[in-house]
């Protein structure tokens, strides 16, 4: 599901969860996403919190997600947040 967000949009966990059939498994998500290494290839920076916030991975920093994004085309405010209005991936199926 995560590698199907296109570059320049991002999804939210609990939105994925959803999308999985697993609508109260929000944390499941971030959990399985943040124990990907950050050289993955799945796009896990493109999932944020609910509030369209970058949430630091474990042990780390966000700034490598904040670039990725950046590099996509995403706004990021000084607060590290998405516009969800402008930039959720809304899946059409």
């Amino acid at each position: 599901m995560v590698d199907s967000i296109p570059r320049g949009k991002v999804a939210t966990y609990g939105q994925i969860a959803r999308e999985v059939g697993a609508p109260r498994h929000a944390r499941s998500v971030g959990r399985a996403l943040s124990n990907l290494p950050p050289q993955s290839p799945l796009p896990w920076h493109r999932v944020l919190n609910a509030g369209g916030a970058i949430s630091p991975r474990p042990g780390g920093s966000p700034r490598l997600q904040l670039q990725r994004l950046c590099a996509e085309g995403v706004r990021v405010s000084r607060s590290g947040r998405v516009d969800l209005e402008e930039y959720q991936w809304n899946p059409d199926w």
